[in-house]
């Protein structure tokens, strides 16, 4: 009786080909359990503004703010989705209106969005951002920065349908 080996690399490799030829067997395609939603963060909220304009920038610049949004469930993209963003920054607080800006994702369900540099505010340097269109639940994140000299942050939201 002849023993067969797989490693990882030939179970991949094979299942490939059972998925190309229609074949049936032991062997199934893999399936995502399912994407979860983005719990809102604690402070997240904290001096939110309904409504702040779409920008094409907060301020000077210089610092970039970047991420996707992905549907629960099935984590496709979403693009035309609003996301406001607002922090501490070298040229105003978290309360001030001309701190706070909101953009739109792009096909892909990414978003970018330039502003001044973020500084400690609370001892961490941190944003805000918050979906709060309608179309799903509304979610505020507080994203931390690794080092107050990061010149980027990232935040990623998954959404779940009204």
């Amino acid at each position: 009786m002849t023993k067969m080996r797989f490693s990882r690399r030939s179970l991949i490799a094979l299942s490939g080909a059972v998925l190309a030829t229609g074949s049936t067997g032991l062997l199934l395609p893999a399936r995502a359990a399912g994407l979860a939603p983005t719990p809102s963060m604690r402070g997240g909220s904290n001096n939110y503004r309904p409504g702040a304009p779409i920008v094409d920038r907060i301020g000077g610049g210089g610092f970039w703010m970047t991420g996707t949004v992905r549907r629960a469930g099935d984590g496709a993209p979403l693009p035309g989705q609003r996301i406001q963003i607002w922090a501490h920054t070298t040229e105003g607080h978290e309360r001030d209106p001309q701190s706070h800006g909101a953009t739109l994702t792009d096909a892909n369900g990414e978003f970018r969005l330039e502003m001044p540099q973020i500084v400690p505010a609370f001892g961490q340097p941190h944003g805000h951002l918050a979906y709060d269109s309608g179309e799903f639940e509304t979610v505020f994140l507080r994203p931390i920065m690794a080092s107050s000299k990061d010149k980027t942050l990232a935040a990623h939201f998954v959404l779940q349908p009204l």
